[in-house]
């Protein structure tokens, strides 16, 4: 009798845990299309990313940002730090300490760094090792997830994304359940110091990259998997539409080889039990809820996708075995490789350009 009455004490207070423990996450109701399958089709499971073979130091944590200039790796990691590493891992540099989390790195035409970080906003940092804020909010709204940043030619304008003004690094999955639409893609401007707003409501703006001719930039939006285009130049300027939609996994960072590819890093494949309770927001707060003590169903493995012009897949690049490298949130490609970079992995990684597109 004792035992059934514990029993019964813990469902309720298990019950009531789930109903009651307040919580910031308001979620939106919402329906994504029927996730694309894994076992067949242009997203059929492979094993293909079992070629790439680690790259730099083998010890360092989170190299999302990645960088290759000539034979040089520019990186930043999980505690603030950004680095300069040989490809052999030998000869490390810190570069500089931004006391935050840089996500996003791009070289400028006049040689600064330019940074997004997620708690400092946009930087830069010169030569001599100095940081300058550039910017931390846009329309008096606080930046609170700086992600990603590329910069056209000429070097006037950054283009770059705050992924959720309401949820801070960290907290990732509490924006991508409540879908909240407060993702922003955004554009500094070198010469004015000032940043505008090109596309907002956004689900979780992650990575971002022009595209050829600088035409148009493209913009991840993780929660929603898709890809947005804003049209920089043409009849369509000033327009925006879906580049691709309905993704197999979660959309992190994006590249431009900057001829006839994209790459697309796949944090993880999408949550069947996500997309299930996507329509029930009362469902996601309890989710939220259980998430706080129980790990989160993301399923360890190495995704990228390639893509051509039109947004149509032209490689599909998978490693679902227990030691594969993920999550795999960077994948850029430097002359016969394809670098990858991980928000959580101890190191990064590089497979032969060959074996990504055969």
């Amino acid at each position: 009798m004792r035992l059934r009455h514990g029993v019964l004490l813990i469902i309720i207070v298990v019950i009531a845990f789930l109903l009651l423990m307040p919580t910031k996450v308001k979620p939106v109701a919402w329906q994504p299309s029927p996730a694309p399958s894994l076992t067949e089709g242009v997203f059929a499971d492979n094993q293909r990313l079992k070629a790439a073979v680690p790259v730099g130091p083998s010890d360092i944590e989170g190299p999302e940002a990645l960088l290759l200039e000539e034979d040089v790796l520019i990186t930043g990691l999980h505690d603030g730090r950004l680095i300069s590493t040989s490809l052999d891992g030998q000869a490390r540099k810190v570069l500089a300490d931004t006391g935050g989390r840089p996500l996003g790195l791009v070289r400028h035409p006049n040689g600064l760094l330019v940074i997004a970080d997620a708690i400092k906003g946009l930087l830069s940092l010169d030569a001599q090792g100095r940081l300058i804020p550039l910017s931390t909010a846009a329309n008096g709204v606080a930046f609170g997830f700086t992600d990603d940043v590329a910069i056209d030619k000429s070097g006037h304008y950054a283009y770059f994304s705050d992924a959720s003004s309401r949820w801070g690094y960290g907290h990732d999955g509490e924006a991508i359940i409540e879908h909240g639409g407060d993702g922003r893609l955004l554009r500094y401007d070198f010469q004015t110091g000032k940043t505008s707003v090109l596309l907002d409501k956004l689900e979780f703006a992650n990575g971002v990259t022009l595209g050829p001719d600088e035409a148009y930039v493209l913009v991840n939006e993780t929660g929603a998997y898709r890809i947005s285009r804003y049209w920089l130049s043409g009849p369509k300027a000033g327009t925006h539409d879906v580049f691709i939609d309905n993704l197999p996994g979660l959309p992190d960072n994006l590249a431009f080889n900057g001829s006839n590819r994209f790459w697309v890093a796949l944090y993880a494949p999408r949550n069947a039990l996500l997309d299930g309770t996507a329509g029930y927001p009362f469902l996601r707060k309890m989710i939220v809820r259980a998430l706080t003590v129980l790990p989160k169903p993301v399923e360890k493995r190495g995704f990228v996708l390639g893509l051509d012009l039109d947004g149509k897949v032209i490689a599909n690049l998978q490693d679902a075995s227990s030691d594969n490298y993920s999550p795999i949130t960077t994948a850029r490609e430097y002359g016969q490789w394809l670098y990858l970079g991980s928000l959580k992995a101890t190191h990064m990684a590089r497979l032969p350009l060959e074996a990504a597109l055969k």
